[in-house]
């Protein structure tokens, strides 16, 4: 039975984004098709072991204490934004632990690849490759221009993913988009890169039931005729929400009976709070805070419309999520996740009249609602988990015979 290290920085249900989604759906699919894995997170939790995964903690941190705000924000690296015990530690301080305990591990154990999943882990997995001369893949979720909205971000991690991407074997990556990011801005041959896509969470195939209590007060608008529009995710640069706000500025402007949900939390919200009052559509815009679980699902049930507005954004799981709730999508073609679903209105995230004429068009046209929502959940079926697996395994194969 072939034998996979991998590499992660979270797990749901103590995740903080859709990177700890998909390794989970990534790891579940691998297992189910006879690949065994021993799955290094950071901190420490009961985590239920499914199939052939092993989780293991690298350090001995409380996962509870983990998940302060603003605490993966790429400026916030070297801040003291974890505990243990009495200590105070920084992502690099964890980090380092993260590399001390993947060491000690190979030192015993011997898997046929290293997968190593965002910057976060790519030191240790080029610890991996140097001293025990194990192959490695460097899976690319994001980059460090992605989370920065193509600006310059943080130095340190383009250093970071910079040297993990040269020394990899092979390069996953979740999009035709990110792959082009990779190969302008790293000047990493094509030809290393290979393109997988991510999938719906499969957890969204299990029984849910709606409740109209969550949101009892956004169920009253949509009775009065309100169409509810939504977008979910950090509320940083990245997601494009200044351009959003003020594309439903005109949208409100030309249909008052329009709300707009902004789930999430991040470095921005106080400058968006600032914005929307700016703009006159205080009333019109509820910030929820972050969520999931079931109180996310019914967000994405109670909405008519989803909205994903990045600047850059690798794919965009929620986009995913959000249709399978039935959401007519709007995407902008800066999104990983628009190249896979055809049925959605698209636009470039800075083209704030395309944006909102597209979000009128869907208000005023029904039909054109339905037929959306209907052939993006089809669309987005012919992508599973199990061939994004098959797909990895392939990568898998090729490497450990190159190694023998």
């Amino acid at each position: 039975m072939m034998k996979i290290l991998m590499l992660g920085w979270e797990l749901p249900p103590h995740n903080s984004g859709g990177l700890g989604v998909a390794c989970y759906n990534l790891a579940k699919a691998l297992s189910g098709q006879g690949i065994n894995i021993d799955f290094v997170i950071p901190f420490k939790f009961e985590f239920e072991r499914f199939n052939n995964v092993n989780v293991l903690a690298a350090t001995n941190i409380n996962i509870n204490e983990t998940l302060k705000s603003g605490a993966y924000e790429s400026l916030n690296i070297d801040d003291k934004v974890f505990y243990s015990g009495n200590n105070h530690l920084s992502i690099r301080d964890v980090q380092k632990e993260y590399a001390e305990y993947v060491d000690k591990y190979l030192a015993n154990n011997h898997p046929d690849v290293v997968h190593a999943h965002d910057w976060l882990t790519y030191e240790a997995g080029m610890m991996a490759k140097q001293k025990y001369h194990i192959p490695l893949i460097a899976h690319v979720h994001a980059t460090e221009f992605d989370r920065a909205g193509m600006q310059n971000g943080n130095p340190l991690i383009h250093e970071i993913e910079y040297e993990g991407l040269m020394m990899a074997d092979r390069i996953i990556a979740v999009s035709e988009t990110t792959k082009r990011i990779i190969h302008e801005k790293y000047k990493i041959p094509l030809s290393k890169i290979e393109v997988v896509y991510n999938s719906l969470d499969e957890s969204y195939n299990e029984k849910y039931e709606f409740s109209d209590q969550t949101y009892h007060y956004i169920e009253q608008l949509k009775e009065r005729g309100y169409t509810i529009i939504a977008t979910v995710g950090r509320l940083t640069i990245q997601k494009g929400l200044s351009h959003l706000l003020r594309a439903v500025k005109n949208v409100i402007d030309r249909n008052p009976k329009t709300v707009l949900l902004l789930a999430g939390d991040g470095e921005e919200r106080n400058r968006l709070i600032q914005l929307s009052a700016d703009l006159g559509i205080s009333k019109n815009i509820i910030f929820t805070g972050f969520i999931r679980g079931k109180k996310l699902r019914d967000i994405y049930s109670i909405s008519d419309i989803f909205i994903m507005s990045s600047v850059s954004e690798p794919f965009g799981l929620t986009a995913l999520e959000a249709a399978h709730h039935g959401n007519a999508l709007i995407l902008s073609r800066q999104s990983g996740v628009s190249e896979i679903i055809w049925s959605a209105l698209k636009y470039n995230y800075w083209d704030e009249q395309k944006l909102a004429d597209g979000i009128i068009a869907l208000i005023d046209y029904p039909v054109l609602q339905t037929t959306l929502k209907y052939n993006a959940k089809e669309e987005y079926r012919r992508i599973t988990w199990n061939k994004i697996a098959q797909k990895c395994i392939n990568i898998y194969n090729g490497l450990s015979q190159g190694q023998r």
